[in-house]
């Protein structure tokens, strides 16, 4: 609710990247607290160029976005809960709960909470008219199925073997995706500031995708 809303006020680049950049950031802070451990010069290393990445990306994809003092304290609210979730997931995993059913029980009762306000919404302004139309229905099982279900257990999987700090800052690929699929799909141009945002990107993922050089013994 806190990112739609941030979206809504500061408008979708700035909204995303404050967001989905703070989630690195927030996740390593809470990883020492939770588990007593420091993510290393390496991570933070990686997460400056992520999400300096991140930042050319969505600059180069919205110059216009009008900023919102609410709405970043909004999208960080976001970024924190983000956060947050994927350290109490990596938490639950280590004491050896399997991935299905720590995501099955997460999102199951994230449902139910957000339940009285689909309920408000289709009240007030009919909001679930959109479901009486083919696309619609189509929408909501693709969400349910493969960004929801399918992503969620891959991620939990992800997390069996990874830090929660590194498994943030390796999302950050998402605006990557987004950019090429939109270059593919939609035909929208890069652009050089998209290059560049992109390339910084892919060096930060690479200093944490490939093994650190060790010293014989």
């Amino acid at each position: 609710v806190a990112f739609f809303e941030a979206v809504t006020r500061t408008g979708v680049g700035v909204g995303a990247v404050v967001a989905i950049g703070s989630g690195p950031v927030f996740a390593g802070v809470f990883e020492r607290i939770a588990f007593g451990r420091w993510s290393g010069r390496r991570w933070a290393a990686a997460t400056a160029f992520a999400i300096a990445g991140v930042g050319v990306l969505t600059i180069a994809a919205s110059n216009d976005a009008a900023l919102s003092v609410s709405g970043i304290v909004l999208a960080l609210v976001s970024g924190s809960g983000y956060a947050l979730y994927t350290v109490v997931a990596k938490r639950l995993l280590a004491d050896g709960h399997p991935p299905i059913a720590v995501m099955g029980a997460s999102f199951g009762l994230g449902g139910a909470l957000m339940m009285p306000l689909l309920f408000f919404d289709a009240v007030q302004r009919d909001g679930l008219r959109w479901l009486s139309h083919a696309d619609g229905v189509i929408l909501v099982l693709y969400l349910g199925v493969i960004p929801t279900a399918l992503a969620y257990v891959l991620f939990a999987r992800g997390l069996q073997v990874l830090p929660a700090s590194v498994v943030t800052t390796l999302v950050l690929a998402e605006p990557l995706g987004a950019m090429a699929l939109g270059a593919v799909v939609l035909d929208e141009r890069v652009g050089a500031a998209g290059i560049v945002g992109a390339l910084t990107l892919l060096v930060g993922l690479g200093v944490l995708a490939f093994p650190e050089a060790t010293a014989p013994a």
